[in-house]
């Protein structure tokens, strides 16, 4: 399927701007927000493991068009035609979006979730997000749940509270569905966020395991030098970030728009990677084009 029927199916929307609540002539500093506004909603890695198949493709999607509308050409022929581009795409394997996404953004971390979280809730921001689901899902509160950020069962009466007063205001209409719910659909709900939360712990636990376990190794393979391992992750971890472009942004969600990302680099070398088994090619120095030198992003000079 092409992007844009992807969009439409993953979405309900062919237009791009709609989806990311832009306008058309935002900015990159604008759509950089929108993208990651949206994409913290479906990532992999913060989803629950029953939603993580559907969650994968949404973010592989929402990836690919903030390719588009960050790249002048490309954005151009989307907006004078309506068209998106996909023979040019380079490699569309998740983990080549995930690699890029966290060159862009700062790596989801558990204290990044948690801090993100406490802000959320009781903001404007949730409150938006509440009316627009209570509105998209005519009251489902099941839809509520999945399109709420961070809303559990254990909110339901907060986010009922909220509701009622809009209803009792006549700023949303009134659905019979949420305010008389089955007992049994509740039930029902209730039971598989019980067993999705067990899962998780499970899971948590796994990995905590694991990575104590991998600590432990890291730390004998150093002869117990604490500093040494640190040191040696470090080194790693940039390394495996050179395997694509060397830097894409010196820091995250900085206010110079003299940073740019050439998703040109991104392309090119996923190409290179396919085409690596077939025959191999000599390799020349490329010329500096939009501040754009071998893969690294150069600001602007004042």
């Amino acid at each position: 399927m092409s992007t844009l029927e992807l969009c439409e199916k993953y979405f309900a929307t062919r237009d791009v701007y709609q989806l990311m609540s832009l306008e058309k002539g935002a900015s990159d500093k604008e759509v950089k927000k929108a993208y990651h506004k949206l994409s913290m909603l479906v990532h992999p890695d913060r989803v629950p493991e029953g939603q993580k198949e559907e969650a994968t493709e949404k973010f592989k999607v929402l990836s690919k068009l903030y390719q588009i509308l960050t790249d002048t050409q490309k954005r151009a022929l989307y907006d004078e035609q309506g068209v998106i581009d996909d023979d040019d795409d380079g490699d569309s394997k998740l983990s080549s979006w995930l690699d890029l996404w966290s060159k862009i953004f700062k790596p989801i971390t558990e204290e990044t979730i948690n801090n993100y979280e406490r802000e959320y809730v009781d903001s404007e921001l949730e409150r938006t997000d509440i009316r627009k689901a209570y509105l998209g899902g005519k009251g489902c509160i099941n839809y509520l749940m999945n399109h709420v950020p961070f809303m559990k069962v254990e909110d339901e009466p907060r986010i009922k509270e909220i509701v009622s007063g809009w209803i009792a205001k006549d700023e949303v209409p009134e659905f019979k569905i949420f305010t008389e719910e089955p007992a049994a659909k509740r039930k029902k709900r209730h039971q598989k966020y019980a067993r999705e939360s067990k899962e998780a712990k499970v899971i948590k636990e796994r990995i905590q395991r694991r990575q104590k376990e991998k600590d432990e190794q890291d730390l004998e393979a150093n002869n117990g030098d604490l500093q040494q391992m640190i040191l040696a992750r470090r080194n790693q971890r940039e390394s495996n970030f050179g395997s694509m472009m060397d830097r894409l942004m010196e820091k995250y969600g900085g206010d110079d728009d003299s940073d740019t990302v050439d998703f040109s680099t991104f392309e090119t070398t996923s190409k290179k990677k396919k085409k690596a088994s077939k025959k191999p090619a000599k390799s020349s120095p490329k010329p500096k084009l939009n501040g754009v030198k071998t893969g690294r992003v150069e600001k602007a000079k004042n």
